[in-house]
């Protein structure tokens, strides 16, 4: 119990005394999470969208895919994006590999089905009588997709910053393709898992507290903005 509270005393004093490579490593574990956030959730709300709406042979099955891509394990994709990027790979030249780039490719890949995925569940909870009485009142299809996604926009928010949870958390892939290099693509993960090897648990310690309360950040904004735009409905 000694050893916690000292670990806890430490952590506190290096996270108030600005800790140079304390908040360099969280700059970096923030900077790539929210990249690949923007990225998936560019690319994942639409897709979604058009899943939900869209009638197509074969829709039952791709959103089955979507939900099992869920599950896909961290290592898998880092073994095929660290396989394309390796200078043996097919975007070799590109010189990603190591870079926080690559984990950012890696992350898109692991929570673009997430965000895809909550997405459909979200629009699908949207009464078809909405989609009609807009298109009724002179909507256009664009004008008709906006009503519809502003109506789910709680459901969508939460898939994204489920999104963004998942890959903060995340260290396989940071690992497999960022490579844990000090200074440069060094996560809170990363640091968290090397500071325990080392049997140095204070960074470790710090970090996990710095860890935990952007998570609650993140929860307790996804509250207010629920509140909010609640009150204008």
């Amino acid at each position: 119990m000694d050893f916690l509270t000292k670990s806890l005393a430490e952590a506190a004093g290096m996270l108030f005394s600005l800790d140079p490579e304390l908040y360099f490593i969280v700059y970096v574990s923030l900077s790539v999470s929210l990249m690949s956030t923007l990225v998936a959730s560019v690319m994942g709300i639409p897709l979604g969208f058009f899943i939900a709406v869209g009638q197509f042979w074969g829709k039952r099955g791709v959103i089955t895919v979507l939900n099992t891509l869920l599950a896909l394990p961290t290592v898998v994709i880092g073994l095929f994006v660290y396989a394309l990027l390796s200078r043996q790979g097919l975007l070799g030249h590109w010189g990603l590999l190591y870079t926080p780039a690559a984990i950012v490719i890696g992350q898109v890949i692991l929570i673009l089905p997430w965000v895809a995925s909550f997405t459909v569940s979200a629009v699908s909870r949207i009464d078809e009588r909405y989609r009609r009485t807009a298109m009724t009142l002179g909507a256009g299809p664009f004008q008709t997709a906006f009503a519809i996604i502003r109506e789910a926009r709680f459901g969508i928010l939460g898939a994204v910053i489920a999104a963004f949870g998942r890959v903060i958390a995340e260290i396989g892939i940071a690992m497999m393709l960022g490579g844990n290099i000090k200074g440069f693509t060094r996560t809170m993960t990363t640091a968290m898992a090397l500071e325990h090897n080392k049997g140095e648990f204070v960074l470790a310690v710090a970090l996990g507290i710095v860890l935990l309360t952007v998570s609650l950040g993140m929860n307790i904004l996804l509250q207010v903005l629920q509140g909010r735009y609640g009150e204008d409905r």
